[in-house]
């Protein structure tokens, strides 16, 4: 499959090409150089990871609450 690289230095990914490797519309990816080749990873989202991703360390359900708390009033400027 054949890309270009646009006035911008965009690359558009053809749909045939996104739907083979799995990427939806409006994913996000990974962007590394290696050996002169530009490789693509797909960075997993928030919900995806946290339902099916490996599990590395254990959190209850009040320490979630309190980092939400925490980004809100962050985000909010308290």
């Amino acid at each position: 499959m054949e890309v270009r690289v646009g006035w911008r230095r965009t690359i558009v990914i053809p749909r045939a090409g996104r739907r083979g490797a799995g990427h939806p519309e409006g994913g996000r990816l990974g962007l590394r150089v290696e050996g002169g080749r530009i490789v693509l990873e797909p960075f997993p989202d928030a919900v995806e990871l946290s339902l099916h991703g490996e599990k590395i360390a254990g959190v209850s359900l009040e320490e979630l609450e309190a980092e939400s708390v925490w980004w809100q009033r962050r985000y909010a400027g308290g």
